[in-house]
């Protein structure tokens, strides 16, 4: 799946699941706290308006395609305490996804 494929299905959407479709046009392992975290940082620093997501981790997803644990990998993100563990909203329009795209 693309960035563009998962703004059509909601044009905001949180940022657990675009950092995991950005990972997988990358390459990337999505399965890194101290990666998301500073993609996080990085959105923050960029001045992208990101609104606190109460995703609960229960019904967050379960297995994901590559059969990683979503669940398990908010569940480490809930245990550490500072606003670059924390998911997000984010509103998809093309230059966020040019931002998010520059991320390295």
């Amino acid at each position: 799946m693309s960035l563009e494929k998962l703004r059509s299905k909601a044009f905001y959407q949180n940022t657990i699941d675009v950092w995991i479709i950005f990972c997988e046009e990358k390459g990337w392992e999505w399965y890194d706290l101290d990666a998301y975290r500073r993609f996080i940082s990085y959105l923050r620093s960029k001045d992208i308006s990101l609104q606190k997501f109460p995703l609960c981790v229960k019904e967050s997803g379960g297995l994901y395609e590559r059969g990683r644990d979503k669940t398990k990998f908010l569940e480490e993100l809930s245990h550490l305490s500072s606003d670059d563990t924390a998911a997000y909203t984010i509103k998809l329009t093309g230059p966020h996804l040019s931002t998010i795209r520059s991320f390295e």
